[in-house]
């Protein structure tokens, strides 16, 4: 599921109407550094919302485990979709404001800064609110600076800055990219590692910005939508439409290139938990040599996991994605080795203002939940274990330190359309997919967790938003 997505969410939510310190770099329990390998990008697994350029939504750090509990939290005035922790140990998120701006809108994109310590808000700045919202995909470049785009068409540098009368957020740099978008909006935003910022729109433009300024692009076939972000890995980009995955590479002016392109089964309709007509999956990029492999969800009747080799597109292995039915996901999958997590979303219950694929089929499902873990070698795809207890309302995380598998989940399943009772903490074995740990954080719908992004840091500190309130949860 995608950053887009996810301020759609937030935004329908908000329209409907629901409700000193120091700055030394981290240190002790572990220190955030800039990632060698991503020119001009912060600190690594926490500069990207699905922890890396592959996409693998998977983190080096240890999450909160066994002894978590809420350490602290705030109300920002908003959703917060995605967060970010820079070497200074500051988190920074892009949220949807309630109402914000001047004059004052609603559903207004905002970059908020956040005390460390204790998760109250240091400094917030609107920025210009488009047809998409703006503030969609972003990420942290090595000045601890939010690359993000705005409604205007503008990719900015979002800087904080410590002033004598407290903290400041201001944009440092802007690259307008508005005529090459007509009106379109950037739905997707990722850096590469040859330095450029890859873009793409909803309507199909994708387009990368150089390391001087320069900015080429080029346009997918018309009908063909992007409801997910760009996934990056050494040799291109991942692009995946409402219909078909693209892999792509730029040239020397920063055109990009079709390498490869393979259509999908996108069903008869939208599914129920899923946000839009096509795959809810981000490609995930996998396997020999950390991206020898992509794969991606499809969306047919029964949806099956497809594994192609990034370099020709060949398909390496398909099955089906989940052995439980009716299922589907909206969510990336998860990578560690050769194997992928995939959470289910089938049923969740997103405010109708919120999905853009026309009408669900069938028009309502209870959220069951669920979750698998699927195995590939030898040219073959193989189910490793599946759960249908855990009801994961959150996109998790997988943690290479500690095995498990962190996020925010409901309690067991309900019939009612709308999620009340406890939100907790959990954590699930990765090797079994038993669930090991349960901590109550928060409580339904106050604190609905609205399937938005977490972050974990150094020390095990996952900063996770929900509806109303940004939440710290530490061991």
């Amino acid at each position: 599921m995608t950053l887009t997505k996810r301020l759609l969410i937030a935004a329908a939510t908000a329209v409907l109407g629901l409700a000193a310190v120091s700055t030394n770099p981290l240190d002790g329990l572990g220190t955030a550094v800039a990632s060698p390998a991503i020119p001009g990008v912060g600190p690594a697994a926490t500069s990207l919302m699905h922890g890396d350029p592959e996409s693998t939504d998977s983190t080096p750090f240890r999450g909160p485990g066994r002894t978590a509990h809420l350490a602290a939290s705030s109300s920002p005035g908003g959703v917060c979709a995605a967060t970010f922790v820079g070497s200074d140990g500051f988190p920074i998120s892009l949220c949807t404001a309630y109402v914000a701006g001047d004059p004052p809108q609603v559903a207004t994109p905002v970059v908020t800064l956040f005390n460390p310590k204790n998760a109250q808000v240091l400094a917030r700045l609107p920025l210009t609110k488009g047809q998409l919202l703006g503030g969609v995909y972003g990420f942290l470049d090595n000045h601890d600076r939010v690359v993000v785009a705005d409604g205007s068409g503008k990719i900015l540098r979002v800087g904080h800055h410590r002033t004598p009368s407290g903290w400041k957020l201001s944009v440092d740099k802007a690259t307008d990219a508005s005529k090459y978008l007509g009106n379109d909006g950037i739905t997707g935003l990722a850096p590469d590692y040859q330095g450029r910022t890859w873009f793409a729109t909803t309507k199909g433009v994708i387009g990368t910005v150089l390391p001087d300024g320069r900015i080429g692009t080029t346009r997918l076939p018309r009908g063909e939508e992007l409801g997910n972000g760009l996934t990056i890995h050494r040799s291109g980009a991942s692009v995946l439409t409402t219909h078909a995955l693209y892999e792509m590479t730029a040239d020397a002016n920063g055109v990009p290139q079709t390498v490869w392109r393979r259509s999908y089964d996108r069903g008869t309709a939208r599914k129920p938990g899923q946000l839009t007509w096509g795959s809810g999956t981000t490609p995930t990029y996998f396997g020999p040599g950390g991206d020898g492999w992509v794969a991606i969800v499809d969306s047919a009747a029964t949806p099956e996991l497809i594994v192609y080799n990034s370099s020709d597109g060949s398909q390496v292995c398909r099955m089906r994605a989940f052995k439980a039915s009716p299922q589907g996901t909206e969510n990336s999958p998860m990578a560690k080795g050769n194997s992928l997590v995939i959470p289910s979303t089938y049923g969740f219950q997103y405010p109708p203002m919120a999905v853009n694929g026309g009408n669900s089929v069938p028009a309502f499902a209870g959220f069951r939940g669920g979750m698998t873990r699927i195995d590939v070698a030898d040219g073959k795809c193989s189910r490793v274990w599946e759960t249908t207890t855990d009801r994961m309302a959150t996109l998790p995380r997988l943690s290479r330190a500690d095995n498990l598998i962190h996020g925010l989940a409901y309690g067991p399943y309900s019939a009612v359309p709308q999620q009340v009772g406890p939100v907790n903490y959990v954590a699930i074995d990765f090797e079994t997919g038993r669930r090991v740990v349960t901590r109550q954080v928060g409580a339904a719908p106050l604190d609905e967790p609205m399937q938005l992004t977490g972050m974990i840091g150094p020390g095990g500190v996952l900063w996770q938003g929900t509806i109303t309130r940004m939440l710290k949860v530490t061991p």
